[in-house]
């Protein structure tokens, strides 16, 4: 045997690679390649595997630690809740929360109706599924992350935590504890435990919290005597207590009955409601609120809207104001708040004689007074008291504003320089032809010829006369001349919000059926009276909590929305209504003024809406039944054939206006009216004078609730023209008649321009005729007839 080193046998398994590609040389395995590039960024399998075990892992540990430390907390006690105080401007107080109503009842104290109701609305599978819901939780964080609105997501065991144990902020951490709780709470507790604890602590506006003080609050009755249509309104609170008070806010009641619907078509679909039942089913209209005589007066009616303006705002949500303990200082004035109770105590409710007059039980007064240079709201007019109306009329939506909107109108013909059909540039001075029921020219979405109050023609008039007198014939076709579209983008450039209910871009628009609240119309004509610029009005001066400004409040920035040349020639038009027109009660505030009437459909609301150039103020008498809440005509209230803006509304705004600026100082507008404003135009052609004979008895004025098609009719102002017959084929001139003038507000005109009707072989006609009153919308100083353009291809 060779002394020489044998060669070294390889192992078993290993064999040479190929240098150049990893190849097997034959010798055995090949070995693995290295990763190189872009691969070494891509995990293995082996890798992926591990991540996943070892996540499950700590998710599983995480889940028992969290299950150990997360204890279940007493209960949060919700009767010692703080309260919010609210403060006047100058600091003194203007109202305090009331104490926390709720009176906890047994679950078999429940109607089974009402249990089920509230199922139906919140967690039907609630018997069935577990304390959470995995699938609705990431549901709602997806949809809430895709900003398709904050959802909860939450089993009834986890609202019942949230309301019973922990706070309402949306936080991590309480979400975190949420989830922990309802998992313990649901092995220890019953699913009716949980049931009757849900229903007990929730809230259900009105200040009720629990299902019983909520009963009693809407019905008068016990929970175990509610209804399943009963029920299910008040299950449909649970998703927006405040919003879907339909005494409260009667513009949300479509929604409401909405969210009613949905909640009785699931209890028929869980079996809980035979679908014969529920189709006889009719909404159940609540009763009008009663609440503490610490909100009696006004104080209610302000707490409320200073309320609602902080969540619209997103300045402090309904869960963090019911948490409780904010010191509000609002922008309200209390002397000017004085000052609108006794000018509306004077000039209407002290005239009201409710026993002998049925129609003055309807009688409903609602105002507003902003700042135009701060956008501050110094004083409100809610109702003659909260505790006996709960509706704050300042602040409702629902009633048509009629003529008030016409400055709209005007306002943006100015601001798009808009001209008429055959080209002339729309100013105070030029002509339009306010024939009685003229058809409007240029419009393609069905036929349209409003009629005038009291189916007056009054021929060619200029803009400035057709204002003074509110002619619905002229202003019908200037929205036409300047495009519907565009008009109601100058109102909301102005202030008016764009949901504003019927707040549509047809012709009717000019003629007020819009259905803004008196302190949206308050905004828009501070606007005017700050010469076209606009802020965002406001409420609230600061918020504390524990002695520190815990709030932020929203910057107000102003812009000029508005051309000044189109805002200042509107104010000096509504000067002449003041002067001239149907308003001539407001001069007795005793300084220069500005502003318009408007009546509604049937008489069943007046306003007027005027300012100087110190105070924007917006007032508007409403008739509503105090039992049934229907809107209703005010005819014969206060013992006058019919109440108009020139009459209560306008009353009220020169005594409150004179009461507020007492002391100051009276001055002038200081106004840049627009080129051409005050050259004087001749009319460029001869109008038409027919007058039906049928003119009674036209379409209803106005809108309806439910958005169906409209007739709209308001405001006509006065009138009196005496028009000629005109001249026979046979040289013969004959007279036509003399229209009476309508009144506004105690003032009548009569007589007026004579214009040329003509006649044709040798036959003498009538230049002008009054109409008779007809059922139509009414107007200011009248009532008046009319068809509303509705949707193109319908004709209203």
């Amino acid at each position: 045997m060779s002394d020489e080193p044998q060669p070294q046998q390889p192992t078993e398994g290993w064999a040479p690679r190929d240098p150049e590609g990893g190849k097997d040389t034959g010798k055995g395995k090949p070995k693995r390649p290295k990763r190189t590039g872009w691969r070494r960024l891509i995990p293995t399998w082996r890798m992926v595997l591990g991540t996943f075990v070892i996540g499950i892992l700590l998710l599983i540990g995480l889940f028992f630690l969290g299950y150990s430390l997360v204890k279940i907390p007493p209960a949060n006690a919700l009767a010692t809740k703080q309260s919010n105080v609210y403060l006047y401007a100058d600091g003194s107080q203007l109202a305090r929360d009331g104490e926390v109503n709720r009176e906890n009842v047994g679950l078999a104290q429940v109607s089974k109706a009402a249990q089920h109701a509230v199922l139906a609305a919140e967690d039907r599978d609630f018997y069935s599924e577990s304390a959470i819901d995995p699938k609705a939780m990431v549901r709602a964080g997806w949809n809430t992350a895709t900003g398709k609105g904050a959802q909860s997501g939450s089993t009834i065991t986890q609202q019942y935590v949230k309301n019973y144990y922990l706070a309402q902020e949306q936080t991590v951490t309480r979400k975190v504890k949420e989830f922990f709780i309802s998992i313990k709470l649901d092995r220890e507790k019953s699913k009716a435990e949980i049931l009757e604890g849900y229903l007990n602590t929730s809230y259900f506006g009105r200040n009720s919290y629990g299902i019983q003080a909520a009963a009693q609050a809407y019905y008068g009755k016990d929970a175990t005597d509610l209804s399943a249509a009963e029920g299910a309104y008040l299950a449909a609170l649970l998703n927006a207590p405040s919003e879907y008070d339909v005494v409260a806010h009667p513009e949300n009641k479509s929604a409401a009955v909405a969210r009613w619907n949905y909640v009785l078509d699931g209890m028929v679909k869980e079996g809980w409601l035979d679908q014969a039942e529920r189709t006889g089913l009719k909404f159940p209209m609540p009763k009008e609120a009663t609440v503490s005589t610490g909100m009696s007066g006004q104080r209610g009616y302000l707490v409320n809207a200073v309320n609602d303006y902080l969540a619209e705002n997103k300045i402090l949500t309904a869960d963090e104001l019911d948490a409780g303990g904010y010191r509000i200082t609002t922008t309200l004035q209390k002397s000017r708040q004085d000052d609108f109770v006794k000018a509306v105590n004077k000039q209407l409710m002290d005239k009201l004689d409710k026993k002998n007059r049925k129609v003055d039980t309807y009688v409903r007064a609602g105002g507003a007074a902003v700042d135009p240079k701060t956008g501050q709201v110094v004083a409100m007019y809610g109702g003659i008291d909260y505790v006996k109306q709960y509706t704050n009329n300042a602040t409702r939506q629902d009633f048509q504003v009629g003529s008030t909107f016409k400055p709209f109108v005007f306002t943006s013909a100015v601001e798009n320089e808009s001209t008429t059909q055959d080209g002339r540039t729309i100013t105070p001075n030029t002509y339009y032809d306010g024939t009685n029921k003229r058809p409007v020219q240029g419009w393609t979405g069905g036929a349209y010829d409003p009629a005038n109050e009291d189916d007056v023609s009054y021929g060619n008039i200029t803009v400035g006369t057709a204002t003074d007198k509110s002619v619905n014939s002229v202003y019908a076709q200037m929205a036409v001349d300047v495009g519907p579209d565009k008009v109601k983008q100058t109102a909301v450039d102005l202030g008016l919000p764009g949901s504003t209910p019927e707040l549509n871009a047809y012709p009717s628009i000019a003629l007020g059926v819009a259905r803004a609240s008196v302190l949206d119309m308050a905004q828009a004509y501070a606007t005017l009276a700050n010469h076209g610029k606009h802020g965002t009005y406001t409420m609230i001066k600061s918020i504390t909590r524990d002695g520190k400004d815990v709030v932020d409040l929203p910057e107000r920035k102003t812009s000029q929305v508005v051309t000044r040349e189109a805002a200042d020639t509107t104010t000096s038009v509504l000067q002449s209504v003041v002067e001239n027109g149907t308003a001539t009660a407001a001069q007795a505030a005793g300084r220069p003024a500005a502003g318009k009437t408007g009546t509604a459909e049937e008489d069943q609301a007046a306003w007027f809406a005027g300012y100087t150039p110190d105070l924007a103020t917006v007032v508007a008498v409403m008739g509503q039944d105090p039992t049934t809440a229907a809107h209703k005509s005010l005819y014969g209230a206060m013992g006058l054939p019919r109440v108009n803006g020139g009459g209560a509304p306008a009353e009220i705004w020169a005594d409150f206006t004179e009461r507020a600026l007492k002391g100051k100082p009276a001055t002038d507008f200081d106004l840049e009216l627009q080129e051409g404003a005050d050259v004087v135009q001749t009319p460029t052609e001869q109008p038409t004078l027919d007058t039906p004979d049928d003119t009674a008895g036209q379409d209803n004025g106005g809108t309806t609730d439910g958005g169906q098609d409209t007739r709209g009719q308001t405001d006509g102002g006065t009138t009196g023209d005496t028009t000629t017959g005109g001249t026979t084929d046979g040289g013969t001139t004959t007279t036509g008649g003399t229209t009476d003038g309508g009144t506004d507000g105690g003032t009548t005109t009569t007589g007026g321009d004579t214009t040329t009707g003509g006649t044709t072989g040798g036959t003498t006609t009538t230049g002008g005729t009054t109409g008779d009153t007809t059922d139509g919308g009414t107007t200011d100083g009248g009532a008046t007839t009319g068809t509303t353009a509705g949707p193109p291809g319908k004709t209203g």
